[in-house]
């Protein structure tokens, strides 16, 4: 019922606005020509006051009482030729807008629209948010607000930050959950990717740390040694670095999809580079240097 009432309340606004310029637009013209006329006549008695008062000469004051009376005589013809149309020019647009525009949409709602689907309040769509990532980030958020010690809520909650752009929240959801849940690889490598995106690629001290965190769990995990050994070669501790991309090479199995770029880091470095099997690779697939 309550869907109802708001049509009827739009419907009524939009045949409002829509018809006020059928109603008034003939004294909108009619005040324009008297106040282009009214103008006109005072431009006449200003002229008048000059000549009275030689500050114009005479045939400069002629020719231009000339064309002020031109264009009051125009101004004037145009009002009345308004006074004189039909006030009923648009007369069919009116009943039209009045009955058609309601029936066309409440017909189009009802074809392409889902009138008899209950309404759902802000409570119910925060409850089931479907794949709406705004609803799911508003419900998580507000739950946390309520139970900031729950660590599964700020674990879930932060990669979705992640993805979306919010760096700072994302950075403050892994470690609540890292303190709150433990050490884990994807709540540490998830920080330290926020980390990373927040110095624009760069890799400090603290990532570096988050990062060593991760070897200790995972003394193999292949992104915390990519990302150590790209921060020892933006130190500058270029030797260091051609060893971790080298030992990284060695290890990561055959097809390994980050291969080709630790191939590219190793050739920056001065190496050569290696397969993962730790053969000399066809130099026209190893990659040239970045």
């Amino acid at each position: 019922m309550l869907i109802w009432i708001v049509f009827a309340v739009i419907a009524t606004a939009v045949i409002a606005f829509l018809l006020h310029p059928l109603a008034s637009g003939l004294a909108r013209i009619d005040s324009g020509a008297a106040d282009a006329c009214q103008v006109y006549r005072g431009q006449l008695v200003e002229l008048d006051r000059d000549m009275e008062t030689n500050q114009l000469p005479r045939n400069e004051y002629e020719y231009a009482r000339a064309e002020i009376a031109r264009r009051l005589l125009k101004a004037s013809e145009q009002q009345r030729e308004e006074r004189r149309r039909p006030p009923h020019t648009h007369r069919w647009l009116k009943p039209a807008i009045v009955f058609f525009l309601p029936l066309a949409s409440i017909g189009l709602y009802g074809r392409l629209g889902s009138p008899d689907v209950p309404s759902q309040p802000l409570q119910a769509r925060l409850e089931d948010p479907g794949r709406n990532i705004a609803m799911l980030i508003a419900r998580t958020e507000r739950h946390l607000a309520s139970q900031p010690d729950d660590g599964r809520g700020w674990n879930v909650i932060a990669p979705v930050y992640l993805r979306t752009g919010r760096i700072a929240e994302a950075q403050l959801a892994y470690r609540n959950a890292l303190r709150i849940l433990g050490p884990d690889v994807d709540r540490l490598g998830g920080l330290a990717e926020a980390l990373m995106i927040e110095a624009e690629g760069s890799v400090n001290a603290d990532t570096l740390d988050i990062l060593r965190q991760v070897l200790r769990l995972e003394p193999k995990n292949p992104r915390a040694l990519f990302y150590i050994a790209v921060g020892m070669e933006q130190a500058g501790r270029t030797t260091e670095a051609l060893a971790d991309f080298e030992a990284l090479a060695k290890l990561s199995p055959a097809g390994a999809a980050w291969l080709p770029l630790v191939n590219q880091h190793i050739s920056a470095n001065g190496g050569v580079p290696l397969t993962a099997s730790g053969q000399k690779p066809d130099m026209t697939a190893a990659g040239g240097s970045r």
